[in-house]
């Protein structure tokens, strides 16, 4: 199997991949095509290679297009699990719909802009000044109800399965849960809806490489979102090896090859 990588530090351990610079992209052609498989290449590759090339990639296609930004990406979750969203608005940003959020929303609410991650761009709303200034510098208003948690679940999906889980509980005073934003790890008591609801959504829409934000609120499960290239901190204290569990599923999603040279090669469904 012929792997090539245009991220080095994410396939550090995939002795198999042979690395290219993303810049080098056409250069090296070539090789890109006689790949089976292409590995975290960046997003401004990913139509040239799948539409041009007609290669696959990992993650794959869907995973990159609905996690390029939260309108895709909660537009999808309002058409799979509509029950399983807090209550969102996604408007345009003018003095019509400013007051519409005003009239649907009591304070405090989240406003988020629509490309972030690691809890950066994410803004707890306390009142019309704040609203205000977050309005002067998005041009979509994302704007979502203010849940009741002081934690949230993070649950890893890779391939076709998840693959961990784990609390992430926010620190004093914040309403972030991210780990990056100070949250505390814990693996206690995982709730297996959580995890099944998670593997429908994923499967659904074709998820196949991605940190997905759980919220339980009275037994009732809510998806924030999901990451693409989501953080591996919460992995190292389970030995879960990443690598291994990739190989192996790429290892099942490729064809076999003929071993005599006049068989046709199966076709790629």
């Amino acid at each position: 199997m012929k792997l090539v990588s245009f991220n080095a530090f994410k396939t550090l351990d995939i002795q198999e991949a042979c690395y290219i610079k993303p810049e080098h992209f056409f250069k090296e052609k070539d090789k890109i095509i006689d790949a089976d498989w292409i590995l975290y290449p960046e997003y401004w590759q990913v139509n040239s290679l799948v539409y041009g090339l007609k290669k696959r990639i990992f993650p794959n296609i869907s995973t990159y297009h609905l996690g390029h930004n939260k309108i895709e990406m909660t537009r999808a979750f309002m058409a799979v699990c509509p029950q399983n969203i807090p209550y969102t608005e996604i408007l345009s940003n003018t003095p019509i719909n400013q007051e519409y959020i005003l009239d649907m929303f009591s304070f405090p609410f989240v406003a988020k802009e629509i490309k972030s991650s690691m809890g950066y761009g994410v803004y707890l709303i306390e009142d019309k000044k704040q609203f205000r200034s977050y309005c002067d510098t998005n041009e979509i208003l994302y704007i979502q109800e203010k849940l009741p948690i002081d934690r949230d679940m993070r649950i890893i999906y890779v391939g076709d399965e998840v693959i961990a889980s784990y609390w992430r509980i926010g620190g004093e005073n914040s309403f972030k849960n991210n780990v990056a934003q100070g949250g505390v790890i814990s693996y206690d008591n995982i709730p297996q809806d959580a995890l099944a609801l998670v593997d429908k959504v994923a499967k659904e829409l074709g998820i196949n490489h991605a940190g997905f934000d759980i919220a339980e609120v009275d037994g009732h499960y809510y998806i924030f979102e999901f990451n693409v290239f989501f953080g591996t901190r919460g992995l190292l204290n389970q030995s879960i090896k990443l690598h291994e569990i990739i190989l192996s599923y790429l290892h099942k999603q490729t064809p076999s090859i003929p071993t005599d040279p006049y068989t046709p090669f199966p076709k790629v469904s």
